[in-house]
């Protein structure tokens, strides 16, 4: 059974307050975007993963698909299969690659295995797997709230609009991300702001990560500023970077030198 992970690019991204658990409290939307990698997951004799495509950093047997599966078998009698990940989703982006491949292994095992989990039995499971996994429960925006993993259907329609996405070479760890944010209070929630007309995101949507990434990594703050001047309605770094993306109204032709980088661009169906 194949399916086709997508990533998600954040609309807005607000750090309100430190947890006592040590994870900070997140005000976001998540939006899909069909920019996806490759799952197939088939029966098998003994339990492999594989990969291709871009390099997966770190050891196989602790990658998160693998983890999915062993969530489910403590407590199913599920066999074992054959995970194969074709990785096209740039890794260290902010764009939620490796969260949706686990996310979708739950999936296709529910389904394979015929389970029968209902949507808020999986967004469970995939949470323990990581912060915004349980957004890829379901293919639509959310409103995150808590680590990101409370989930609250939101109407934002982009239908008819075009998205770029541009990841640089260099990586931007979560880590490093959060060293640099000063916990606050936004003025206006995320789910006030997209509400308003998309011209006006500009001025209100925030990404509270953006602050101390530009100051550290110049070139980043340079690519959104080049998306404006290639005329997008809206850019912004995605969650804790280091890809940016930018919306616009048709089409674009990119000007002014965005070489080197990798990128997606196509409707936002």
């Amino acid at each position: 059974m194949i399916a086709f992970p997508p990533c998600k690019i954040n609309l807005g991204l607000n750090i309100i307050s430190k947890r006592p658990d040590g994870f900070h409290e997140l005000d976001t939307c998540f939006y899909p975007v069909p920019w996806t990698d490759i799952l197939e997951i088939i029966p098998a004799k003994e339990l492999a993963f594989t990969s291709s495509g871009s390099d997966i950093p770190g050891n196989p047997d602790d990658n998160l698909c693998l983890k999915a599966y062993h969530l489910l078998k403590a407590d199913f009698d599920i066999s074992p299969v054959k995970i194969h990940l074709h990785k096209i989703i740039p890794i260290g982006a902010g764009l939620g690659g490796g969260s949706s491949d686990a996310a979708y292994t739950l999936r296709l095992l529910n389904e394979i295995f015929n389970l029968s989990l209902s949507v808020e039995q999986l967004k469970k499971y995939a949470s323990k797997l990581g912060s915004d996994c349980a957004f890829f429960i379901q293919d639509k925006p959310m409103h995150g709230s808590g680590k990101g993993e409370i989930l609250t259907e939101i109407d934002i329609r982009l239908n008819g609009f075009y998205l770029l996405i541009i990841k640089p070479t260099m990586h931007v760890s979560t880590q490093e991300a959060y060293s640099g944010i000063t916990p606050r209070l936004p003025h206006i929630k995320v789910s006030e702001i997209v509400k308003q007309p998309l011209s006006s995101w500009k001025d209100s949507l925030k990404n509270d990560f953006e602050e101390s990434i530009f100051k550290k990594y110049p070139a980043i703050a340079e690519i959104k500023t080049k998306l404006y001047l290639n005329g997008a309605i809206y850019a912004s770094m995605s969650g804790s970077g280091s890809s940016v993306f930018a919306i616009f109204e048709k089409p674009v032709e990119l000007r002014n030198g965005f070489v080197g980088m990798e990128y997606w661009d196509g409707s936002i169906n």
